[in-house]
């Protein structure tokens, strides 16, 4: 089966996660691709593979020369919340240039997409329009088991352990956190969860979010003179207090920022949701520090249960512990040029799963997987950067059997 066949039947399994239920897996319907996975694997002739109650997928090829490291390669089973991913109808076609128009008259434009001048005669996949396309990461997930399939098909190609394992969550921030690191076995790893063709990553985000809880008191607004305490105008106030210029939309490469995700306000009740991100540890732990100082200020004006603030970190700059073991970004160099691909090495203004499994012992950079628009209806992944990403792994599995 080709990587192509591969992703078009994992898209069309809804895998969608959900940060509000505090289960592990958060849906029950991710072991439907776990579940579907183990099945495939078995029939390549992987007799250990299987899923565990909380729907991680663990495997490894035996290794068949002694002495050559133990590397593992990790994707993540479901995509993200905000965009549904039920019923997804991936569509094949030959980019000529020009506008893209989805099945429901949505359109991917080169006007707000360059990339797409990058791949004009190459077959893109792209979704209806209506749900995302999936390939977030179930590109990785379908470039990891054609690999796999390949490594079988030929033995002749000597190598050490290689650990295969698909996790569930990860888009909620929860994929690495009950990962068997020991039971895994791997010396190092590699997530492929990254995005267009030649992208390495090895410097992710320090990341944390906070929730703000308010209470104020509601009074009638005619007798309310030094009595109510309108929990809105405290949103109002706390948002005119954050930097204008520190935010997703205003920053780039480096820069850290401050997101609000969801404001939710009455007079009496409300809440603020926002993420807190940079790649600078010291510069992270002092935005931190500033929420907390705007959050004290107004518990001040306003009484100190009408504003209380927690925090709470989600991962970490997986450089850190990366950076002992850079022979992992050397050999992904290598194996990039090997397979005709030029490195693009940014840092990733954002997280994976490796950013986690790297501070849990499992040094973990992330491989692309050449899908574009991430999180979105306009979602798309072409299909020669999908085979790109599987000659990868094959020559990251080539270059360790050789140390």
């Amino acid at each position: 089966m080709s990587v192509k066949e591969r992703f078009l039947r994992y898209v069309q399994i809804d895998t969608q996660s959900n940060p509000k239920t505090g289960t592990h897996p958060s849906t029950q319907k991710q072991f439907d691709l776990a579940k579907l996975l183990v099945e495939e694997l078995h029939a390549l002739g992987v007799t250990n593979a299987f899923y565990n109650e909380h729907a991680y997928v663990y495997a490894y090829l035996p290794a068949t020369i002694k002495n050559a490291p133990s590397i593992g390669f990790i994707a993540h089973l479901d995509t993200e919340p905000v965009c549904s991913g039920t019923n997804v109808k991936p569509r094949c076609l030959i980019y000529q240039g020009g506008d893209i128009t989805l099945d429901n008259g949505a359109t991917i434009t080169p006007t707000e997409f360059p990339f797409l001048e990058n791949y004009v005669g190459q077959e893109l996949i792209v979704s209806g329009g209506d749900t995302l396309l999936g390939a977030d990461d179930k590109a990785g997930v379908a470039e990891i088991m054609s690999a796999v399939e390949y490594l079988l098909s030929h033995p002749e190609i000597p190598h050490g352990k290689v650990g295969i394992a698909f996790t569930p969550d990860e888009e909620i921030g929860e994929g690495a956190s009950l990962f068997d690191v020991k039971g895994f076995g791997c010396d190092f790893a590699y997530t492929v969860d990254g995005g267009e063709i030649g992208e390495l990553g090895y410097e992710t985000f320090n990341a944390s979010e906070a929730v703000i809880t308010l209470q104020g008191k509601n009074i009638h607004p005619g007798s309310a003179k030094n009595k109510m305490v309108n929990c809105a105008v405290i949103v109002g106030e706390f948002m005119a207090m954050l930097p204008a210029n520190e935010t997703p939309a205003t920053t780039e490469n480096r820069e850290g920022f401050y997101h609000v995700c969801h404001i939710q306000s009455g007079v009496e009740t409300g809440e603020i949701e926002l993420i807190i991100r940079d790649h600078d540890k010291q510069k992270f732990e002092m935005r931190k520090a500033f929420i907390q100082d705007i959050c004290k200020e107004l518990a001040d004006k306003y009484g100190q249960n009408a504003v209380v603030c927690q925090i709470r970190d989600q991962y970490y700059n997986c450089y850190e512990k990366i950076k002992d073991h850079f022979h992992l970004i050397e050999n992904a160099r290598k194996a990039y040029e090997q397979a005709g691909v030029v490195p693009i090495e940014t840092p990733v203004r954002g997280g994976t799963d490796g950013s986690t499994l790297s501070f849990m012992g499992l040094p973990c950079p992330n491989l692309f997987t050449g899908e574009h628009n991430a999180h979105s209806v306009r979602e798309l992944v072409p299909v020669p950067s999908m085979e790109k990403a599987v000659e990868v792994i094959i020559e990251l599995i080539k270059l360790y059997a050789k140390q």
